[in-house]
């Protein structure tokens, strides 16, 4: 099912926000400055664990762009739960799938989040999707009209009831996936 075209402009621009927002990101200063060398060696060899567990830029453009290839949304089953599992595979970031009610309950290789990031999932009893621009409470999602984006905070989502977020871990063993199949990563950014 084809997304509709005011969707596929919004998706895209947000698309290139999060680009432009990691090239920003480069030039931050250090944020431990006249600190101690020890201290800095256990900053640097923390927020390094830390980077090689969670998602960074490339890894949440990369699950943005499988949401938007069509090949993925016309092979997962028509419902929320089904679409967000095969993004997160087709992106390289598999994890046995789970119906939203589970999702909801948590599942092993995703910590549950206050802040949403763009790639988090976001979760209400029934109904699962990914967080695309967390500051226009944006997601995408399988809806009534078939895949897409909408507003979180809009009156239909709050009358579900207050949603879930959930971020994925990498780099965690996971028996029950399918064997990972190789990323096309559709989009990376040269840094």
């Amino acid at each position: 099912m084809p997304i509709r075209s005011k969707h596929n402009v919004v998706t895209l621009a947000m698309l290139c926000g999060l680009a432009l927002a990691s090239l920003r990101g480069q030039d931050k200063p250090a944020k431990h400055q006249g600190q101690p060398q020890a201290v800095l060696q256990d900053a640097a060899t923390d927020q390094q664990q830390d980077y090689d567990s969670t998602l960074n830029q490339d890894d949440r453009l990369s699950l943005i762009a499988a949401a938007l290839d069509a090949h993925v949304r016309r092979d997962s089953e028509h419902d929320c739960s089904h679409l967000v599992h095969a993004i997160y595979e087709e992106a390289g970031f598999p994890y046995a799938y789970a119906p939203s009610s589970d999702l909801y309950a948590g599942v092993e290789g995703f910590e549950r989040v206050k802040q949403p990031e763009p790639g988090d999932l976001i979760v209400w009893r029934g109904h699962a999707g990914i967080v695309v621009q967390p500051s226009k409470h944006i997601f995408f999602s399988f809806m009534t009209s078939g895949p897409g984006t909408d507003d979180y905070q809009s009156p239909y989502w709050r009358g579900r009831g207050h949603p879930r977020f959930f971020r994925y871990i990498k780099n965690q063993p996971c028996a029950e996936c399918s064997s990972p199949k190789p990323s096309r990563r559709l989009l990376k950014i040269k840094r």
